[in-house]
């Protein structure tokens, strides 16, 4: 038998020794990518290279938007710029265009019905289903109202909101372009820096104190958390701090490195650091509730020049053996003159709203006033509007609470209610967090005001103002006004709908479309009232709520004056009034001028140091200047 040639021997051979090589550059290649690449990793290559996800241009889709649009490739050219607009595109907030497609559904309200700057337990919220919005592309800087900014050698150039002073990359998402719009000047920088020292280093602390070797790192650290906690204790702005706060911080900065420098767990600081964030969380929280509170207080306690004002025209009309008396009081139940009514327990904001209608007046001594207010206040307004003329107006004076004692007795109101306030608060169901959200205040008349007839019972007409008003031109075609057959002309007030407050007004019968009205300053016709006896239409409204409380008692005037005069409304124009000089930030000075009315609707009421600066000047240029008990109390609002 034969055994094998040499061409069939060396076969075997010469596929071992490739089987060999192909095993050894598999090693290699595997010792290559296992060592090299980390190492380039770790010495900065990767920079070079693109983060994030890599991603095939050429599969990347957009839609068209239009109906039965398709999904088209984009350019590689546009890749570019849409990977780096999409992040920032989701965190900005919607333009006005988009709001307005995107959140025409109904908005959720939330409604505080305490009156008269105060809020309802319990807010009620009506959700609806959110809207779909469809993705836009950021083209313009518009929807920040940046303007006349290069965004792009911003960018370049580092913006002002870059702490490091490094570019300001869009990638990074929109809080570099925010930062420029609300940019501001640091105040008491080094307090602020000594805080964030001692914050780092109470969370280190535990750490260290338990590393083996580190008695002297943990002492020095313990010392220089005392001394910031020390400096801290009296200094409050940066003018309080010692001279030698800089060697401090110099001493905190080294001992806060060499503790980064130690092998801990991150774990440790991790929990410390969290422990830390939610005591601040919580003194946050603590701080904002009181600030709420405070503000709250402010708004509602009556300032200390008023009451002084109230209790020494009180006290003056005791010792006065003067006659206290009109001598034309014959006007006051005359039908054949201009009457006004107000009912209010603020004796300088009445008288404020009197002298704004008689000085604006073109026929003055026509015009009779009749203040309702309660027994606490009632000889105050009757020794100030004594002493006091108006261009030859009649003023009278009615303690509401003496009234009901005479004339009523069936404790139906018992004490006086002045026209009440609710804050409407709606905001839209969009899907990004910052929504903007839209605050009103509805002025609506209080219990006391269904007693018109019988406080009045032989006028036909009156005109209702409320004290928050200003009258800056002649009312004389708003006492003329025809109302149709309607017993009250108000204006009308569409940005809150009956179906928005569905919630209060139960199941009465409503149009849900219609529009509410503001009472600020009302028409009324006192004969027709009487003939659809508005007064027990609403007394019967108010035994169907429920009033348990004293505030819920003031809410229900909310639906009980809607529903009463729900058909019995006539509108008036709009351009009679002009709304929202208490709460509202954004009215023209033209439109104000215009007005021949202003309401000062909201909690920043303009003889409160809390009100709105730039619409007091409209207010006080009525404020008598000479009167000895203002000057004696220093009232100057």
């Amino acid at each position: 038998m034969k055994g094998p040639g040499p061409a069939a021997a060396a076969a075997p051979v010469g596929k071992r020794r490739w089987r060999c090589l192909a095993a050894a550059c598999a090693a290699l290649a595997l010792l290559f990518f296992s060592v090299v690449v980390p190492l380039a990793v770790l010495l900065g290559l990767h920079a070079r290279f693109p983060s994030m996800y890599l991603v095939d241009e050429s599969a990347v889709s957009v839609y068209d938007g239009s109906e039965g649009g398709s999904w088209e490739p984009i350019p590689s050219e546009e890749n570019d710029r849409l990977r780096v607009n999409d992040p920032v595109k989701e965190l900005l907030p919607a333009t006005s265009e988009e709001w307005t497609d995107t959140n025409a559904s109904q908005p959720d309200i939330v409604i505080g019905s305490q009156p008269k700057l105060d809020e309802l337990n319990g807010n009620i919220s009506i959700h609806s289903a959110p809207p779909i919005q469809q993705a836009t592309t950021l083209e313009s800087s518009s929807l920040l109202n940046i303007t006349d900014i290069d965004l792009k050698d911003n960018f370049k150039q580092g913006l002002p909101g870059d702490e490091n002073g490094k570019s300001c990359q869009l990638e990074f998402g929109s809080y570099c372009r925010w930062s420029v719009e609300h940019k501001e000047v640091m105040k008491d920088s080094t307090v602020k820096r000594l805080k964030d020292q001692l914050f780092v280093a109470r969370a280190y602390y535990p750490s260290i104190v338990k590393l083996e070797g580190m008695g002297k790192l943990s002492r020095e650290m313990k010392q220089n958390i005392q001394d910031h906690e020390r400096m801290l204790s009296d200094a409050i702005s940066d003018t309080d701090l010692s001279k030698l706060h800089g060697v401090s911080m110099a001493k905190m900065d080294q001992t806060i490195a060499a503790a980064k420098l130690c092998a801990i767990e991150c774990t440790n600081v991790e929990k410390k650091l969290r422990q830390l964030l939610d005591m601040t969380e919580d003194e946050a929280i603590f701080h904002v509730r009181q600030s709420a509170y405070l503000y709250r207080l402010g708004v509602q306690t009556l300032p200390k020049s008023l009451h002084c004002l109230s209790m020494r025209l009180t006290v003056d009309y005791f010792k006065s053996s003067a006659d206290m008396e009109h001598s034309d009081t014959g006007k006051l139940e005359n039908p054949a003159f201009r009457h006004y009514v107000i009912f209010s327990t603020n004796l300088l904001a009445s008288s404020m709203t009197i002298n704004s209608t008689v000085i604006n007046s073109e026929e003055s001594a026509n015009m009779v006033f009749h203040l309702v207010t309660d027994a606490q206040n009632f000889y105050a307004f009757k020794n100030w509007f004594i002493r006091n003329s108006y261009r030859g107006a009649t003023i009278g004076v009615l303690n509401f609470e003496d009234f009901q004692l005479k004339n009523l007795g069936h404790g139906e109101v018992e004490q006086l209610s002045p026209s009440e306030e609710f804050r409407v608060t709606s905001h839209s169901n969009a899907l990004m967090l910052n929504t903007p959200m839209r605050t009103e205040y509805i002025s609506m008349f209080g219990h006391s005001l269904s007693l018109l007839p019988e406080l009045f019972s032989n006028l036909k007409r009156v005109i209702v103002l409320e004290d928050d008003t200003i009258v800056q031109r002649d009312l004389s075609l708003l006492w003329n006004l025809d109302l149709k057959g309607k017993v009250i002309g108000a204006v009308q007030f569409c940005g809150i709908r009956f179906s928005q407050l569905r919630a209060y007004l139960l199941d009465f019968p409503y149009d849900s479309s219609s529009c509410i009205w503001m009472s600020g300053v009302s028409v009324i016709d006192l004969d027709k009232w009487r003939e659809h006896d508005v007064t027990g239409i609403y007394h019967r409204i108010l035994q169907k709520l429920q009033h348990d409380t004293e505030a819920s008692w003031r809410a229900a005037a909310l639906p009980g004056g809607l529903l009463a005069f729900k058909d019995l409304m006539h509108p008036i124009e709009g351009h009679w009034v002009h709304f929202g000089l208490g709460h509202d930030y954004g009215l023209t000075h033209g439109a104000i001028k215009r007005a021949a009315i202003l309401h000062y609707n909201g909690n920043m009421k303009p003889w409160l140091e809390l009100g709105i600066r730039r619409y007091r000047k409209y207010w006080k240029r009525y404020l008598p200047r000479d009167e000895p008990f203002m000057i004696d109390c220093n009232v100057n609002p």
